[in-house]
């Protein structure tokens, strides 16, 4: 790209690769945004990491959560999102948040809908069908996959920032879907590892599972056919959300500039790097086995910017 002549990626800011390659998917897909935009992402998704965090640290325990501290748990979720939507709060991490809402027009629905997911964490023990799942993912992964989207379609006019002219949650959904169903299968064995289960109750009941058979599979147990023909159904339905994502996207893409096209496109093909992996018939689902290596991961986002062509963008956006 030094040639001296203008080319369609000229937007790519200069980027370690081999530091990239090591961290999440969203954070590498985000690398190739403006600077002020890729900070406003940190913080956006810092803020949902620590109550996701709390949660999860807290189910992984093998000790019954109590009444109490249910509640006390639930009392922190309810101040934290109160304070946000008012912004009525004395944490500095939290005022840092709202000026980011406020610079950047991201609206508060995902962080509600986010803490309902969270709060149906903490007061549930996973999953009675694949459609409760899918409620909760609306909150889960769709809430921060919209905020991603609506980084993506901001645009700057006079210093200011207008809101993106399409509906980030439409936009987001379906590859939001695709990533969170294979993100399930990828992390099988850390999971269970941990007391955690994302698989709904009614699939394992359709293979004749239970949790204790899913732990000591994780834990190095046999793969059962059964539990192939629920991984299986959990790819099938991964790949339903694949397709669906590439129709979606073909309508919301042209509305973004190139660096923004190119992220979303990152994020799919470091997914699909991943659901590729997923070996249905012969596959242990361990850790190391779905997981690329850095240097895989950065092959493949080499491979993304090279086979990358903007598209043309066709619909103006409202200011």
């Amino acid at each position: 790209m030094s040639s001296g002549k203008p080319t369609e990626l000229d937007f790519l800011p200069a980027v370690d690769l081999d530091d990239i390659s090591k961290k999440p998917i969203l954070e590498i897909a985000a690398r190739f945004w403006d600077r002020d935009r890729y900070e406003a992402f940190r913080t956006c998704y810092r803020s949902m990491r620590q109550i996701d965090d709390l949660v999860d640290h807290r189910k992984s325990s093998p000790l019954a959560i109590t009444v109490e501290e249910r509640s006390q748990l639930k009392n922190r979720m309810d101040d934290w999102v109160r304070g946000i939507k008012s912004g009525d709060t004395n944490e500095v991490f939290d005022r840092e948040l709202i000026e980011v809402l406020k610079e950047y027009k991201i609206p508060f629905w995902p962080w509600k809908r986010f803490y309902k997911s969270m709060v149906y964490d903490l007061e549930h023990n996973g999953y009675s069908s694949i459609i409760s799942f899918l409620r909760y993912s609306e909150g889960a992964a769709i809430a921060p996959a919209s905020i991603f989207m609506h980084l993506c379609g901001i645009r700057k006019t006079n210093g200011v920032y207008y809101e993106p002219p399409f509906d980030i949650r439409i936009a987001a959904r379906p590859l939001a879907l695709f990533c969170y169903f294979v993100h399930i299968i990828r992390d099988f064995q850390k999971d269970h590892k941990n007391n955690l289960n994302y698989f709904a109750d009614d699939q394992l009941e359709r293979y004749g599972l239970t949790l204790r058979d899913l732990k000591a599979m994780a834990q190095g147990a046999p793969i059962t056919a059964s539990f192939r023909e629920l991984i299986s159904r959990y790819k099938k339905i991964a790949g339903y959300y694949r397709a669906m994502s590439l129709e979606v996207l073909s309508l919301f893409l042209p509305m973004l500039k190139p660096r923004y096209q190119l992220s979303i496109e990152m994020i799919y093909s470091l997914y699909l790097q991943i659901f590729e992996r997923i070996d249905v018939e012969h596959g242990s689902y361990t850790e190391d086995e779905l997981n690329p290596s850095p240097e895989e991961v950065k092959v493949r986002i080499i491979r993304t910017i090279n086979d990358f062509s903007p598209v043309v963008q066709v619909a103006p956006f409202r200011v």
